[in-house]
């Protein structure tokens, strides 16, 4: 596993933003409901303060995961990557060999995926499997359910 984060600076951004917010906002929310669940009495026998309190640690997890990104971030540009391969930032157009389908993935940093618009993690498996390949050329990734299998048809840079 890499030691750093690529990703672009909109999405250390929004890591970022998301990382203030839930700190700033939704943990001081659950500091009150625990302060008003401790004023009801007996802590043994008081499930909102437990459950507030389990809230409190599941946020407090991931606000630290959200900042152990941002500190292994590697702000990468994409306009000085290799054009002629699959890199960060690309969108690739790929043929299944098993099914014949066409797919297209874009390899994109933490904090701006979207699987179901096609957007995968370059650490990702699937975004490794392809990294290095050029047009013509065949990528084989491990897969729980077996080898999948592409062939790179196409490989271009959309600027946003």
């Amino acid at each position: 596993m890499l030691d750093y984060i690529p990703m672009t600076q909109a999405g250390y951004d929004k890591i970022r933003a998301e990382a203030e917010r839930l700190e700033n906002v939704e943990m001081p929310k659950i500091a009150e409901k625990i302060a008003a669940a401790r004023a009801e009495g007996d802590l043994k026998e008081n499930a909102e303060y437990h459950g507030q309190r389990e809230a409190q640690g599941l946020l407090q997890a991931k606000i630290n995961n959200l900042k152990s990104k941002l500190a292994r971030a590697q702000i990468v540009d994409p306009s000085k990557l290799a054009k002629d391969e699959v890199v960060f930032g690309a969108t690739v157009v790929v043929k299944d060999l098993d099914f014949g389908d066409e797919e297209t993935f874009t390899l994109v940093g933490a904090g701006e995926e979207d699987y179901d618009a096609g957007k995968i993690l370059v650490t990702s498996p699937l975004g490794q499997g392809l990294v290095g390949k050029k047009v013509g050329q065949f990528a084989e990734i491990a897969a729980p359910k077996g080898k999948i299998r592409f062939e790179i048809l196409s490989i271009r840079f959309e600027l946003e």
